[in-house]
């Protein structure tokens, strides 16, 4: 299979009430291959009006669903599941082709994300209320979950189809009815997910996709309507920002997953196999765009000359490429403008003075590319360790005091997740409790789990997703109070 044999066949209009329809204005938009910089397809590009009546579609549907029995809701997802993992392959070429990344890590993301629908097919039946006695006795306290309503759900390129299902899954579970605008660097796949959900037994009107080039039109469209309840955004923080005071004016139930600046720690006891194997993951993941990428190694000065060596030679053999090619270890960035970024950052963290112990550049050859970089004695008033890379580089910070390292990996608005590699377990949990983030991994380079709560503190977001957490981001709590 070559990626573009997929492109005939796939759904490239807007997909409301179980159909296929052309934008209201008859406008659409060119989806990019960042291997080439080229146009792959033609997608349709949903206006205002093709949102307002999305969102009475979803409404419609929200009723019949929520009273599905939870058993049916749960087969449907679990059959959601199945037919993901037989077309495995056909989607990773798919999300390689319109994103850049590698086979290999686009094979992991679809994996990935057919666990969110296996995972809240088991949820789906453990949507548990409770009963109890009020203290006074006089009454019984009935507490029930029940779907929230309408769901906005908003989400990035880098994960096309993990970052769908992780909303879809339980959103379905809960009941709700869902509106997923995907971003339009990768609208593609959401649409083949769609058309998948379809196939599965999601009733029309249930699910519908919007792809969209006014983006801020549509989405600040659907969260004015009384019928939205409910509004989920994978993002930066500055977009996350906007959108929390869009949802204020309806007081909508916001779950946000923003921005990251993740700090990895390698302590003087770390053991350096594992700390570069790790590192390895959690920097170049997704060649690094990725929120939960590590952003900043923070290295205790008796181990950095061996740690920055062996990470500049595990980067600097990285196979570069098309992400479709079977031998690709990286792809290219999403954009130009990715580039041009990630380019910035470097050189001004060089003028400041940074070593460059391998890469530094974006590559002259079509597509956008930018070369795996690590940074050695990268000063504090570099840029580049206060703001996300999204990019392959690496830039190393040299400590002698580990509460000073503390410090200044909690010295950030953002608080997703951190990474700390040490053999002492019991200090390894101080750093951990210490750290100001939602999640941590202790000599783990991956934290991402559908059963486990992802999500961050400070200005990183609002809300988990994943786990039973992220079903109950989808119900509202009632109370009954009443005696027999």
């Amino acid at each position: 299979m070559t990626e573009h044999a997929l492109l005939p066949a796939l759904p490239k209009e807007l997909y409301i009430a179980g159909e296929w329809r052309t934008a209201s204005d008859g406008e659409r938009f060119d989806v990019l291959d960042p291997a080439t910089g080229e146009a792959i397809a033609s997608v349709a590009s949903a206006s205002a009006e093709d949102a307002a009546r999305t969102v009475d579609t979803a409404a419609a549907a929200l009723p019949a669903w929520a009273a599905a029995s939870p058993r049916h809701r749960s087969d449907v997802l679990r059959r959601a599941y199945e037919l993901l993992v037989a077309r495995g392959e056909r989607f990773a070429h798919l999300i390689s082709l319109e994103n850049g990344k590698s086979l290999g890590d686009a094979r992991a993301e679809v994996a990935y994300a057919a666990e969110f629908f296996r995972w809240y097919s088991e949820e789906a039946v453990r949507v548990h209320g409770s009963v109890q006695t009020a203290p006074s006795g006089a009454n019984r306290i009935l507490v029930l979950r029940q779907p929230i309503g309408v769901a906005v759900l908003v989400t990035p390129w880098n994960f096309p189809a993990a970052m769908a299902t992780r909303k879809i899954g339980p959103a379905l579970a809960a009941g709700c009815s869902v509106i997923l605008k995907p971003a339009s660097d990768t609208p593609l796949t959401a649409l083949a997910i769609a058309d998948l959900l379809e196939e599965a037994g999601v009733p029309a009107g249930v699910v519908n996709v919007l792809p969209s080039r006014r983006s801020g039109a549509v989405v600040s469209t659907m969260l004015a309507m009384p019928a939205v309840r409910k509004i989920s955004f994978t993002g930066s923080t500055e977009i996350g920002r906007t959108l929390l005071h869009a949802a204020a004016d309806q007081v909508l139930s916001s779950s946000m997953e923003l921005g990251g600046n993740a700090p990895f720690l390698v302590l003087a006891d770390a053991d350096l196999d594992a700390a570069i194997a790790g590192a390895m993951v959690a920097k170049m993941r997704n060649g690094g765009e990725a929120c939960t990428a590590a952003n900043r190694f923070y290295v205790h000065t008796s181990v950095a000359d061996r740690f920055v060596q062996r990470l500049a030679d595990a980067m600097g053999r990285l196979r570069i490429g098309p992400g479709t090619e079977e031998k690709t270890q990286l792809g290219p960035l999403i954009n130009q403008a990715a580039v041009a970024t990630v380019d910035g950052l470097v050189a001004d963290a060089v003028d400041k003075g940074a070593t460059v112990r391998t890469g530094g550049a974006a590559l002259d050859r079509p597509g956008f590319y930018y070369a795996p970089t690590v940074l050695d004695n990268v000063p504090s008033s570099a840029t580049i360790l206060s703001e996300e890379i999204f990019g392959p580089v690496a830039p190393i910070v040299r400590f002698d005091d580990l509460d000073d390292a503390i410090e200044q990996a909690n010295a950030t608005e953002y608080g997703l997740v951190s990474y700390v590699y040490t053999r002492d377990l019991a200090e390894g949990l101080r750093v951990c409790e210490a750290l100001e983030s939602g999640m941590v991994g202790l000599n783990q380079g991956v934290v991402s789990d559908p059963a486990a709560p992802f999500g961050g503190s400070k200005q990183s977001g609002l809300g988990r997703e994943g786990g039973h957490e992220g079903l109950l981001e989808y119900t509202e709590t009632k109370y009954v109070a009443t005696s027999w």
